[in-house]
């Protein structure tokens, strides 16, 4: 099978599976601005947050139509369209960031933290943490 036309990660789960864990994880991002999952899912999420971020940036009524295309729920919709893009107007791009957390217990599974830019809170002390370490991206 050839790697052409496809644009992100499988994940070894089927693609309605996979829409639907990618629209969880970006209503749950968008609703707390900080998750917690592994590496895989966080640089997959930190693609499709930043495209949603653009789409909030131009403010129409069709671009609010597509976001709900990607996000479970019209408060956060609304969420990212009234609260979350207006922190991001003079910024290009990158509006979120990953912290390496090591390794789960369970699995050996890399395990990050994706954390909107601008929300404080404990994702600070996470940074403070892991910038000792060099683990931080």
């Amino acid at each position: 099978m050839s790697s052409h036309r496809y644009a992100g990660k499988i994940l070894n789960i089927n693609p309605s599976h996979r829409k639907a864990l990618v629209r969880n994880l970006l209503t749950s991002l968008i609703e707390h601005e900080r998750i917690q999952t592994t590496d895989v899912r966080c640089k997959m999420l930190k693609r499709e947050f930043d495209r949603l971020v653009t789409l909030g940036k131009k403010g129409t009524v069709a671009a609010r139509r597509q976001a709900l295309k990607k996000v479970f729920k019209r408060s956060a919709v609304q969420k990212l369209f009234d609260e979350l893009t207006p922190r991001y107007v003079d910024r290009p791009g990158g509006y979120s960031r990953i912290f390496k957390l090591g390794q789960r217990k369970g699995d050996g599974a890399h395990v990050s933290i994706i954390a909107l830019i601008g929300s404080e809170g404990p994702v600070a002390k996470v940074a403070e943490k892991t910038e000792g370490t060099g683990d931080a991206e």
